[in-house]
């Protein structure tokens, strides 16, 4: 009853406030002015598509009816104190404060819709308002009141009462607060305040975070902030300031921390960066990127994170980009070569440590066959009496988990376990599956799913489960809530992986069903099940977008070449229709265009595709992803791109089902699959992916292509894709909680 009575005297005075303001006595030379705070309160009132006296900002009635109160109630005071102060002694003062209060409200709903503030802070900026309009009557600085308020709060009320004696203080601190909540743009917006005496030290916090940034801008001397960067005393930022005059310095920026420490020199990775092209040195500097990572791995472990470790040109991108450029392009360019000397001939100069790194960062390009290779070349280079567990303690067990699920995905983790004493690989798979809850991501507990569904080795799958049921038990004991629910689901979901244990996840874990789709969740309102298919402009995606189309019988379909994209549409049973952009020159920008167009024309004609394809390198998805509709229930990918790619989609499209392979999509699987998938969608039928499975596994196990045999065991269908299948009992149940 306590909380019961004040929410009832708040709907009161909120559903009253307009009719108290209509009768209040105005002069009429102010009514006008009174008039147009009502209409923005009733704009408010609109905002949430209903006005019926409550302004509905979230799920909380009280929060409601908090929010409700200060727009209506609270504001109608602030009219009657503007009206009733005696130290407001002209028409036109008047009239100035009741165009504040008009312009607070008008603000707060401006930046509502625009998301910058969130709504549930009208209360404390109407509170804020009152205190300033009543500091500036008395003409005392509002910088003070500035100074204790939320940003999005100061930043409304600082530019309402621009001629403050205190704006331009107001402005400083609002400043200061914006660096504090968004720390990556400081370098963006000091400009105006470079001469200012907290500069300095904002500058320094900018290198920290990122030293690429701070170089960029240190390039541009002549700015305010390039003169700021330059004179600094800071000894990260002099360093940099130092590099940006350097030639080829980005390539010097992941050693930012050994140089900064002596333990690095300028001349020294001169040496395998050179000065031009001719003198760069990519298997030196590949090495030297590498005992540089293990360095700071040992750093990590010790919670001392080295500032160029992480970020755009930090040494785990820049080992990424070397990794694919030098090492895995080179093989995988030539994968119909079969002459092994000459296809691994790029990673001949690398030791056993090196190919560990080379394997791990090139994990979303890697082609399965040069993974192998790789794989074997690895061990070869091994000592006789090298143990993999050995290798593991040379890289400080750096990226141990993703190594992993790697060996575990392309059926390798056997052949690594075996080169180790049994006690310690027991004690390796439990390091694998401890401490998931402690990540900052799902990255690894995904990893640790993605790994259990290529596992063959039974035993291997009973330790795993075991070790999970351990930990869960151990979160239960201690209370730890984010543990008890990775591990629950983890567990649940690799029970569900037995088909003896007849668990139905669905049910278990509350998602959407992973082993069917009903034509209906497929098809709009007209009975249509829309597809969009997405092909680059390269040489691969010109040569499948002709295959593609001569895959449909003009029997059975209708083609319509557009200038920028292809219209397909079935001639017989239910209506599907195609839109997929075409192929256009990617040199010059043209199939981009084409994507951004088709999605436009889509949009504009209300067609929402709901099967989504992806047709091109896993270097093309994430700008796939980027234009997926929301509406997608089905996708189609080539590489699946690991957690960061699958957890972005399932952003966008949470109930999608996932095709995916752990290579690059061949077109001689790909034609079956969505050859497959159509007839379906034709027919009208509930698509069942075990289904698909069964008939298209018959169908490949009889190709006479070895190739072909091989690369659709790599295809993962929905209800296999346990990476995918965590991400989404994960979301769902956090947002249960």
């Amino acid at each position: 009853m306590k909380r019961i009575i004040p929410t009832i005297i708040i709907f009161f005075f909120a559903t009253r406030a307009f009719a108290i303001a209509d009768t209040a006595k105005v002069p009429i030379q102010r009514i006008y002015f009174h008039d147009l705070i009502h209409k923005e309160q009733k704009l408010c009132d609109e905002a949430d598509g209903k006005l019926d006296g409550m302004i509905k900002v979230s799920g909380n009635s009280d929060i409601n009816l908090q929010v409700t109160d200060a727009l209506t109630r609270r504001i109608k005071e602030l009219e009657d104190f503007v009206e009733a102060d005696t130290t407001i002694n002209t028409n036109n003062e008047k009239i100035k404060y009741l165009k504040f209060i008009e312009q607070l409200v008008q603000d707060f709903r401006v930046a509502w819709r625009a998301r910058e503030i969130n709504p549930i802070l009208a209360p404390a900026l109407v509170d804020n308002f009152e205190k300033i309009l009543k500091a500036n009557i008395n003409s005392q600085s509002i910088a003070p009141f500035i100074a204790v308020a939320p940003y999005e709060v100061g930043k409304i009320n600082t530019e309402i009462f621009k001629d403050n004696k205190g704006y331009q203080d107001s402005r400083k601190i609002l400043f200061l607060k914006y660096c504090s909540l968004n720390p990556d743009k400081i370098l963006s917006v000091i400009g105006p305040y470079a001469n200012e005496s907290f500069a300095d030290s904002l500058v320094a916090e900018a290198a920290l975070r990122d030293p690429v940034q701070l170089y960029s801008y240190a390039q541009a001397y002549y700015t305010p902030e390039g003169k700021l960067i330059h004179r600094s005393e800071n000894p990260i930022v002099k360093q940099v300031a130092e590099l940006s005059e350097t030639p080829r310095a980005l390539l010097y920026f992941p050693f930012l921390d050994d140089i900064l420490k002596g333990i690095q020199t300028i001349d020294n990775i001169k040496r395998y960066v050179g000065t031009d092209e001719k003198g760069y040195d990519s298997v030196g500097y590949f090495k030297l990127l590498v005992k540089t990572e293990i360095r700071y791995s040992m750093r990590l472990v010790e919670k001392d994170t080295p500032i160029a470790m992480f970020g755009a040109n930090g040494l785990h991108d820049m080992l990424q980009r070397k990794a694919i450029e030098h090492f895995i392009t080179p093989i995988n360019n030539l994968h119909e070569e079969t002459n092994l000397n000459i296809r691994m001939k790029a990673i001949d100069p690398l030791t056993p440590v090196e190919i560990y790194y080379m394997m791990v960062m090139g994990e979303n390009d890697i082609y399965t066959s040069s993974y192998k290779h790789s794989f074997e070349r690895m061990l070869q280079k091994m000592s006789p009496v090298s143990r993999t567990d050995f290798l593991l303690m040379e890289v400080n067990m750096d990226y141990f988990k993703k190594f992993i699920k790697m060996a575990a995905n392309f059926n390798q983790l056997d052949t690594f376990l075996r080169l180790m004493p049994p006690d310690r690989s027991e004690i390796l798979m439990k390091a694998f599956v401890d401490n998931l809850d402690n990540s900052s991501s799902l990255e690894d507990a995904v990893d640790v799913a993605d790994s259990y569904s290529s596992i063959k080795n039974k035993a291997l799958l009973k330790t795993i489960l075991q070790n999970v049921t351990e930990n869960e038990q151990k979160s239960i004991d201690e209370n730890n809530t984010k543990g008890k629910i990775v591990y629950g689901l983890l567990k649940t979901i690799f029970l569900s992986a037995d088909i003896n244990n007849k668990i139905d996840l669905t049910k278990e874990i509350g998602i959407p069903s992973i082993y069917s789709v009903d034509h209906n969740f497929l098809a709009d309102d007209s009975d249509r099940v829309i597809q969009q298919v997405f092909f680059f402009g390269d040489e691969d995606g010109k040569g499948i977008f002709k295959s593609f189309l001569n895959s449909f019988s003009p029997n059975d379909w209708r083609i319509n070449m557009e200038k920028e994209w292809v219209v397909i549409k079935s001639l017989r049973g239910k209506k599907v229709w195609i839109y997929a952009n075409r192929p256009l020159d990617n040199d010059a920008n043209l199939d981009d265009s084409a994507q951004v167009h088709l999605s436009e024309y889509l949009t504009k004609n209300d067609l929402h595709p709901t099967v989504v394809i992806h047709r091109g390198h896993s270097y093309w998805l994430p700008r796939t992803i980027d234009r997926m509709p929301a509406d997608a229930k089905i996708i189609v990918l080539g590489s699946c791109g690991g957690y960061k790619n699958l957890n972005q989609i399932l952003e966008i499209c949470p109930d999608a089902h996932i095709i995916s392979t752990k290579e690059i999509g061949k077109g001689d699987i790909n034609r079956p699959i969505l050859n497959y998938l159509n007839q379906n969608f034709i027919s009208g039928k509930t698509l069942v992916w075990q289904d698909m499975w069964t008939n298209l596994t018959k169908l490949f196990s009889n190709d006479p292509s070895k190739e072909v045999r091989e690369s659709w065991d790599d295809y993962i269908p929905p209800y296999k894709n346990l990476g995918a299948i965590f991400i989404k009992a994960y979301n769902k149940k956090m947002d249960g909680e």
